[in-house]
């Protein structure tokens, strides 16, 4: 039976019902922050709460509310669930060969420096995994890299999470500054000089803001220089990519040209003094080992056939080939107890439009399956037998469970909250509240996507149409606000239960989400009250600065 979204469900009232549908959002904050509840516990029991509530204020049958829960839930496992397990397990198979030994002596050879090292692996090799891969392989590689050089867990997490943001609009390959332009009608190309600019601002930022995150300010200004190289190089060629070429290759080509320029520098300059963790201190000293280029080419070599692989796997001939030549999916074009049965309304759509429902797995071209035929190519060069592979495999697949749990649960969460309408009644609350002054609070509307998301292209699905059309009515430029959404998502990343699950996975911190959560919590609000900062500017001071497109309704 077909049922309509009704965003002022409760009396009438848009506020009333925004009110009330938000209380599953303060749970979550609650749970993790306060009460401290272990990252699995809090999922599950804030996904049956937005039941709940779906079903009682908003009417929702109880069988669709189920059954996006249920979509969601899938979604969370297949492909965002595998691409952390096969990372891992990429990961642990080079700990297991030994290789991830001589990885830790290449990596100090350049620099013995933890802050240098952080440079290296948190925000240059993490954002060249953002852009050919995404949703959560980056932090998960990352994190584990740093946790196998000797990194306590905890600053781990934290610094991959706080790094991790200049790419995400571009990765994987454009998707989210993509899907973005799908919703609002907006050229792409449009879009991605929008978001190119903003996130070329903030990769001038982050590198350094990342080191006083992780050492305070004094012992990062030791290594300004080197933050400068990483960062102006990064986000100097983001810009030129994404002005000139569009939003598939920024992500891609700025972190290798950073990771380069990184080496290259500091093979000429060093900080004065060598900044360890404390507890490491006595066990980073010189070990007096040498390795051969041969043996630090096959150590590496794991991560090198992740990055040929990854780079095949993001070409539109390839998944051409595997998707519409050969058909290579899994897909449930109707998903059953909800396509079909939920209608959008006004003003998300001029007239009720259906919520189609569906499920599609591309199991071929999943960056999850090109990381799992990498480490089964790694496992040949490594000289790991199919036996220790199998258990290694099981031993990931252990080691994530919980997280896996996290995840599933927080995606069903979000698809409930999208098919529910719960996500455009607090979109369209925040829109009458704030007045003229939206455009500043568009990114917080970012934000809020990517919190009940974990993911800033849904979140351009959720949002994005309403922040054209509001800008529009108010007279500005629409581009300000829809690049504005994928600015504040992107801080959201650093606070999303998704996030926090797959670091806390990579590390091996499952159950201690809220010390991350509280953490990450002040430096994405730092970070947040930035973004607004430069959406203030670009609204009332310098609008010539972005790009303009025609109105579309």
């Amino acid at each position: 039976m077909p049922w309509n979204q009704n965003y002022a469900a409760l009396n009438g009232s848009l506020l009333l019902t925004a009110l009330v549908v938000a209380i599953p959002i303060f749970f979550l904050f609650w749970a993790l922050a306060v009460k401290r509840m272990k990252g699995h516990v809090a999922g599950i029991l804030t996904l049956l709460l937005t039941i709940l509530i779906s079903v009682v204020v908003y009417r929702m049958p109880v069988t669709a509310a189920l059954s996006a829960s249920a979509l969601g839930m899938v979604t969370g496992l297949f492909p965002i669930g595998w691409i952390i397990l096969t990372a891992v397990f990429l990961f642990n198979l080079t700990v297991e060969s030994g290789q991830f030994e001589v990885i830790k002596s290449s990596i100090s050879s350049l620099s013995p420096d933890r802050r240098i090292q952080a440079l290296l692996i948190a925000f240059s090799f993490s954002a060249f995994m953002e852009g050919v891969a995404g949703q959560g392989a980056p932090v998960a590689v990352a994190a584990a890299m740093l946790i196998g050089l000797g990194f306590p867990p905890l600053p781990a997490a934290v610094i991959c999470l706080v790094a991790n943001t200049p790419p995400v609009p571009f990765g994987p390959v454009g998707v989210p500054t993509m899907m973005m332009a799908t919703v609002t009608g907006i050229p792409a190309t449009t879009m991605a000089r929008a978001i190119g600019i903003d996130m070329a601002f903030m990769a001038l930022i982050i590198p350094f803001f990342m080191l006083v995150v992780m050492v305070g300010f004094k012992k990062a200004k030791e290594v300004l220089p080197a933050a400068l190289v990483a960062g102006i190089s990064y986000g100097a060629t983001s810009l030129v990519i994404s002005t000139y070429f569009g939003p598939e290759l920024p992500a891609i080509t700025a972190s290798v040209v950073s990771l380069v320029c990184l080496i290259i520098f500091i093979r000429f300059w060093q900080p004065k003094t060598t900044w360890n963790f404390p507890e490491d201190a006595a066990s980073t000293q010189a070990t007096g080992t040498s390795y051969s280029a041969g043996q630090i080419f096959t150590a590496w070599s794991p991560f090198l056939i992740l990055m040929v692989v990854m780079a095949i796997w993001g070409t539109p001939a390839f998944k051409t080939y595997a998707e519409k030549t050969h058909h290579w999916f899994l897909a449930v074009p109707k998903w059953p107890g909800l396509d079909g049965v939920v209608f959008k309304a006004a003003p998300i759509v001029a007239k009720p439009t259906l919520y189609a429902a569906s499920y599609k797995w591309q199991w071929l071209t999943a960056p999850g399956t090109a990381m799992f035929l990498s480490a089964l190519i790694s496992m040949v060069v490594l000289g790991i037998s199919p036996a220790t592979g199998g258990r290694v495999f099981l031993k990931t697949f252990k080691q994530l469970r919980f997280a896996l749990i996290t995840l599933s649960s927080v995606i069903g969460l979000g698809f409930l909250a999208n098919y529910s309408g719960m996500s455009f009644t607090l979109g369209l609350a925040f829109a009458v509240l704030t007045g003229m002054a939206f455009p500043i609070f568009s990114p917080v509307i970012g934000l809020l996507g990517v919190f009940l998301t974990g993911s800033v292209t849904s979140s351009a699905a959720l949002f994005g149409k309403l922040q054209q059309v509001t800008a529009q009515h108010l007279g500005f430029n629409p581009i300000l606000t829809t690049s504005a959404n994928l600015f504040g998502g992107v801080m959201g990343k650093l606070i999303s239960p998704q996030s926090i699950a797959v670091a806390c996975a990579a590390v091996g911190l499952v159950g201690k989400e809220t010390d991350i959560f509280r953490k990450t919590l002040k430096y994405s609000m730092i970070l947040l009250g930035i973004v607004m900062v430069v959406v203030l500017l670009q609204a009332f001071v310098i609008p010539w600065i972005l790009p303009t497109a025609p109105a579309v309704s």
